[in-house]
């Protein structure tokens, strides 16, 4: 097994971190990055196949191996005519669009996309593609997985040895459905846990990240001179290079404002180990170093990553984030290539982008020798995983292995996670471990949803629209409660709510965040339910009948709960445990002779908050003032008691509020929801990223991407119902206030066809009355098909209306089949210079 000592590596780097406390300079001068990758060796033999493929190969196959589709957008025709050298699948993507495609399925999707690479009667080439997954916590997009708690709960367990087999298993689970390639680990060292990925991180501590990344590569991987690649082992990632944790106000892809002896000493932390592991993948992160997005800078791709570092894999970019990239859109990025990113992930504009970019290698803009460098790197991953004799995924031996998915081992490794997991933050007067002999009442909206624990990156990509028959193999806190107390001969009432048909003598109280994933998880507020106390209401309506409470926090972050703590007795940080849930039942409960089972484990791998206004928490740092320190952790031996806590808050509002009222920005904003309409059911109203009208033909509504992955929402109206249209919809009816009437409606809106008979877009509509309705038909002729352009209406038209309030923000009408993409819907003060706008003569 390989292990290194991030202490060894960087024992000449001033590291920050619970040990050492650094004064970091601005911009240290002639700063140097640690060679770390050491005993991956190269091959002669693969080398010299390197060439031999490179100089057979045309320019049209090269380009096509470094484009990456997503299966929502690519077809089988497509691979065969491309020779596309890999694909993925997002988060919401399961092959043939079914959401429950079972691991047999996903393995026969994964043959006829093999079958259709080294088919070369159409692109000349029989070089295998590879499938890439975002195996998150466990092969996580797969229907009936198992589902390991999240990196932030295992940062706290502090074992790496449980980490490296978690990594095994969760190769043997992508193995049996025939995929090659990971998206996994996430090493981000996280700064502001307001961040939307707070969860996806070990710790806040680069010691902890280190001390993981490595044993979770070999794990996936196997170890260098151990197996490596070959067998159920997989090829894994490293990612977000780099500084994906430490942007500005915790902003997903925003800025990270930092020395370059911080970025090296802190967020590289993860990838010293990674690549001396043998990591063959970096993912580039969507953010930017001061001011620079690094998807775009050859300073930290190339040289400091695979010059200094030693990193001889491949370089592999997010989700369109190309795009963001000076002079870059999403049809072509050379600047992207020449910065050092090796393989380009296109989900959806992958067919412009491969002769956008054919071209530009012609022209000179990217030149024959990175597209080669580029080339040979991937090639170079493929070959050691030995892509071209291992065959169709379905023939190859691990594939005969179907029991490793969901294998009993696998539940009985995650359930130990739980339990090791788990971190005790208040036990007054000792009232943790429970007998399983009491009468028990488990009340919250967490007890039974497995959704809820499992949170985002589970099934679904926000996780957001699953329920428990998404979850088929998984067990819920309650019902591994439930199990142990009935076993023993206690009893047992689930109520939501809190309500009980009979006086429990305690209550366990499972609450917390709502699934997201990425920036749908960015907040503003470190308080938990800011603005809507209701699961403390619930807590406080227990303790007032003087039913003990143990609060079970569910969460992806640490949050300011200083209220909740005052009305619980006990409190266990559980994070998102995933979908084995009876490892809570195994800490909380004793067994039936009253002896403890297992005692806590966890210890804070993130500092938590004693003020709701502490963003930037972070042991080592100056004015360090938590409520529970880095490191803390009660057990069963602790007899400490935590005394009543101060509910005041500090945070101040934010500032720039009123600019800009987002509506449809990246995703829905609180209070909006789509709303499909036809002649058999007006505003039928979803939360979801695809839904079909009513009557299951008038009009489809699906993802698309903007500039984000799955920002923008397409329509499709299928037939000549003239009642058909898609709004966006307020949950609840809004007064139409003239401060709103002074705004713009502003949106982004992309025609996928040009032949449109009529199309018409009304704003703040009540029923039939809407204040302004305009004719989309004049702009939309002169306008290209099949790209974005924003557009601009403004609402001050006509003062003299009095509709009092509105249920529809913006209404889409056509009246033959039409189909129309839109993103980045908001009401604004002023329309930016670049917006068409719609005047009030329109």
């Amino acid at each position: 097994m390989f292990f290194v000592s991030y202490s060894a590596l960087t024992k000449t780097l001033c590291v920050c971190s619970a040990l050492v406390v650094c004064n970091i300079n601005a911009n240290a001068a002639n700063l140097s990055w640690p060679k770390v990758n050491s005993v991956l060796k190269s091959d002669p033999a693969i080398e010299q196949q390197l060439d031999a493929l490179l100089a057979s190969m045309t320019i049209e196959q090269k380009v096509a191996q470094i484009i990456q589709p997503e299966i929502g957008y690519l077809t089988v025709a497509q691979m065969r005519k491309y020779g596309f050298g890999s694909y993925l699948n997002g988060g919401n993507t399961a092959p043939y669009g079914q959401k429950h495609s079972n691991a047999k399925t996903w393995l026969q999707y994964a043959d006829e996309m093999y079958a259709a690479s080294i088919d070369s009667s159409e692109d000349g080439s029989s070089i295998p593609t590879i499938w890439g997954t975002d195996a998150m916590h466990g092969h996580s997009n797969v229907y009936g997985a198992t589902l390991f708690p999240h990196n932030i709960g295992l940062g706290a367990a502090r074992d790496a040895d449980l980490i490296h087999k978690i990594g095994q298993a969760t190769a043997k689970e992508v193995a049996a459905t025939g995929i090659e390639w990971m998206f996994a680990p996430t090493v981000a060292v996280v700064r502001d846990d307001r961040w939307g990925r707070t969860y996806e991180s070990f710790a806040e501590d680069p010691d902890i990240v280190a001390s993981y990344a490595g044993p979770m590569v070999t794990g996936v991987q196997g170890g260098i001179g151990e197996g490596f690649l070959t067998d159920y082992r997989r090829i894994a990632t490293a990612k977000h290079f780099i500084g994906d944790g430490g942007t500005e106000n915790g902003i997903d892809r925003g800025d990270t404002l930092a020395s370059e002896q911080q970025l090296r000493d802190i967020h590289a932390a993860g990838y010293y180990t990674a690549i001396a592991a043998g990591v063959q993948s970096v993912m580039a992160s969507f953010n930017s170093w001061n001011g620079k997005r690094v998807h775009g800078h050859r300073y930290l791709l190339s040289k400091v990553l695979k010059q200094q570092m030693g990193f001889d894999g491949f370089v592999i970019s997010d989700w369109n984030a190309h795009k963001f990239v000076d002079g870059c859109d999403l049809e072509q990025c050379a600047a992207a290539f020449n910065a050092g990113v090796d393989v380009m992930m296109v989900p959806e504009h992958f067919e412009a982008f491969y002769h956008n970019t054919l071209q530009q290698v012609k022209d000179g803009v990217i030149t024959t020798a990175r597209l080669d460098d580029a080339v040979r790197r991937f090639l170079r991953a493929k070959l050691r995983w030995s892509v071209l004799s291992r065959g169709k995924p379905s023939s190859r031996p691990e594939s005969a292995n179907p029991q490793w998915f969901n294998a009993k081992e696998h539940r009985e490794l995650a359930r130990e996670a739980v339990r090791k997991s788990l971190v005790l933050l208040k036990n007054n007067n000792n009232i943790l471990p429970l007998s399983p002999k009491s009468k028990v009442l488990i009340a919250g909206d967490g007890a039974d949803n497995i959704a809820k624990q499992a949170g985002g990156w589970s099934v679904s990509w926000q996780g957001t629209d699953n329920t428990n028959a998404d979850f088929p193999n998984a067990t819920s806190i309650y019902a591994g409660l439930r199990q142990q107390i009935a076993a023993a001969g206690g009893t047992v009432e689930l109520s939501v709510d809190g309500q009980y048909s009979s006086k429990p003598d305690v209550a366990i109280v499972v609450i917390g965040e709502e699934p997201y994933a990425e920036w749908f998880g960015d907040i503003q507020q470190l308080e938990y339910q800011h603005g809507n106390k209701r699961d403390l209401a619930l807590l406080k309506h227990l303790k007032q009948q003087n039913i003990p409470v143990v609060t079970v926090f569910l969460s992806g972050r640490p949050l300011w709960v200083n209220k909740e703590l005052n009305a619980s007795d006990a409190f266990v940080a559980a994070w998102l445990p995933g979908s084995e849930g009876q490892g809570v039942a195994d800490v909380l409960m004793t067994n039936s002779a009253g002896a403890i089972q297992y005692d806590f484990h966890g210890k804070l791998s993130f500092s938590w908050p004693k003020f709701d206004d502490q963003y930037l928490l972070n042991v080592g740092q100056a004015q360090y003032d938590p409520l529970f320190a880095y490191g803390y952790g009660l057990t069963y031996a602790d007899k400490a008691e935590l005394a009543p806590l101060s509910e005041a808050t500090r945070a101040q509002p934010i500032e720039g509020a009123a600019e800009q009222t987002p509506l449809f920005v990246r995703n829905l904003a609180d209070g909006m929801l789509w709303a499909l309409s036809d002649s058999s059911a007006p505003l039928q109203r979803f939360n979801t990223s695809s839904a079909v009208s009513a009557d299951g033909n008038s009009i489809t509504m699906q993802s698309v991407n903007l500039a984000y992955q799955e920002d923008g929402r397409k329509f499709v109206w299928q037939n000549a119902d003239n009642t058909a249209s898609a709004s966006l919809v307020y949950a609840e009816a809004q007064l139409l206030t003239q401060a709103v009437r002074s705004k713009f409606l502003q949106l982004s809106i992309r025609l996928d066809q040009t032949a449109i008979n009529d199309m018409t877009m009304a704003a703040m509509c009540h029923q039939q009355s809407c204040l302004r309705t305009v004719s989309l038909q004049p702009l939309l002729q002169h306008l290209p098909a099949g790209r974005w352009h924003s557009l601009a209406l403004p609402l001050h038209c006509d003062a003299a209306d009095t509709m009092p309030s509105v249920e529809e923000a913006v209404r889409f009408t056509a009246k033959q089949p039409s189909s129309l993409a839109v993103a980045d819907i908001a009401l604004v003060n002023s329309a930016t210079s670049s917006t068409l706008v719609l005047g009030c003569g329109s």
